[in-house]
């Protein structure tokens, strides 16, 4: 019994005061700062979950506004999902919204491509590296991709050796892989 009560004000003895008592979650803390949620979004793309990016886009976009790199980003996401005509009318929308920002024309191009548009993607990635100075390798690889797809459409070689490139506005960039 006296062990008992010596481990009972042990366990008591280290609990916090402030908690309420129970088998609760902790709290909020109201001075805490939030994350981002385009740094989520794109964090949770990166893990491949494109439903829980696409909450933490929306919930960006009600802090920021509907802005071109949370348009591409929703659109991008949905692209992963496979949910073309959604994709294509946000990415359209993106390059309409900043028709300068590369990483909406090749994310656009990704899309083409996965809707075997390949004349339109090819043109699509030229404007985008055209823009990006051809400074990203994601754009140039894609570029020739849509290009190799153009002079070969039947030809799935090429397109089982190459992945398509997502690119996003941080570091790093986001593949898309063809499942078989």
């Amino acid at each position: 019994m006296f062990l008992a009560t010596v481990v009972f004000a042990a366990v008591a003895s280290c609990t916090d005061p402030d908690l309420p008592e129970g088998p609760y979650p902790p709290g909020v803390d109201p001075r805490g700062e939030s994350v981002d949620g385009i740094e989520v979004g794109n964090r949770l793309m990166e893990a491949g979950e494109y439903e829980l990016a696409i909450n933490a886009f929306t919930r960006a976009a009600l802090e920021q506004g509907m802005t071109t790199e949370i348009l591409t980003s929703i659109g991008t996401a949905n692209l992963g999902l496979g949910r073309l005509r959604q994709a294509e009318e946000l990415l359209r929308r993106a390059v309409e919204g900043d028709p300068d920002w590369p990483v909406a024309w090749n994310n656009l191009g990704v899309l083409l491509m996965e809707k075997g548009e390949y004349p339109e993607a090819s043109k699509v990635f030229e404007k985008a590296y055209a823009l990006d100075n051809g400074e990203s390798d994601a754009i140039r690889d894609n570029l020739r991709l849509a290009l190799a797809k153009i002079e070969n459409p039947d030809n799935n070689d090429v397109q089982e050796k190459e992945e398509l490139k997502l690119v996003r506005r941080g570091e790093g960039d986001f593949v898309i892989r063809k499942t078989p």
